[in-house]
C-alpha cells in the first residue's frame, strides 16, 4: 500500500461510523446547530461576537452620519462611498446576530453602551479629510480584530470562522479604498 493510501486509509478510520452519527444527532435536538462535534467554546464565541457586532453597528452609524454630513469639492464622491460601506456594515451585523442566534445565544444591539463594547470609536467629525481618516483607522481595527477571531477559532467552528473570513475580506477593500480616497482627493495631509 502506497503511503498516500495509508494516510487516506488513517483519516477515513477516524470518521465517525453513521450509527453513531446518528446517534449523537439525536441527542440535544434543541441546540439547533450546535452538535456534539463544535468544539468551541459557545459562550466565549457569543461574547466575542457580540463584540463584533457593537464595532459593525459603530461603524455603520459613524460611516452614515459621515455621510450625511460630507461637505466641499469632493464630498459627493466620498459621501457615496460612505454609504455604500455602511450598507455594507449593516450586513455584516447582520450576518454576525444570525450567527449569534444559531449559536443559542442572543445579540446585543442595546444603544447604551454601545461604542464602550465596540473596538471601533464613533466619530463626528466635520471635514472630509477627518472622516477619511476616521474611517480608515475604524477599518485598520477591524482589520486587526476580525485577524485575531480568525485566528482564535482555527478549526473549533469554522462556520463562524468562515463568515469572519469574509467580512475580514470586505473590510480590507475598504480600507484599500479609503486610502485611495486620501491619494487620489489630494487629502493625505
Amino acid at each position: 500500500m502506497t503511503k498516500t493510501l495509508m494516510q487516506k486509509a488513517l483519516r477515513r478510520s477516524k470518521l465517525t461510523d453513521t450509527e453513531t452519527l446518528r446517534e449523537n444527532a439525536r441527542k440535544h435536538i434543541e441546540r439547533g446547530a450546535v452538535t456534539e462535534g463544535y468544539a468551541a467554546d459557545r459562550e466565549q464565541v457569543i461574547e466575542m461576537l457580540n463584540t463584533a457586532l457593537a464595532t459593525e453597528l459603530t461603524c455603520m452609524l459613524r460611516y452614515r452620519r459621515h455621510h450625511f454630513t460630507a461637505a466641499g469639492v469632493h464630498s459627493e464622491a466620498v459621501a457615496a462611498e460612505f454609504l455604500e460601506h455602511a450598507k455594507e456594515e449593516q450586513e455584516h451585523a447582520d450576518r454576525i446576530a444570525e450567527r449569534i442566534v444559531q449559536l443559542g445565544g442572543e445579540p446585543d444591539m442595546k444603544p447604551a453602551g454601545l461604542e464602550e463594547r465596540s473596538h471601533a470609536e464613533y466619530d463626528d467629525s466635520t471635514d472630509l479629510a477627518s472622516m477619511i481618516r476616521a474611517n480608515l483607522v475604524a477599518e485598520r481595527i477591524a482589520i486587526d480584530s476580525y485577524g485575531e477571531m480568525i485566528r482564535f477559532l482555527g478549526d473549533d467552528d469554522p462556520t463562524t470562522r468562515r463568515m469572519l473570513e469574509d467580512i475580514l475580506a470586505l473590510e480590507e477593500e475598504h480600507a484599500d479604498e479609503l486610502a485611495d480616497l486620501l491619494e487620489r482627493d489630494g487629502l493625505r495631509g
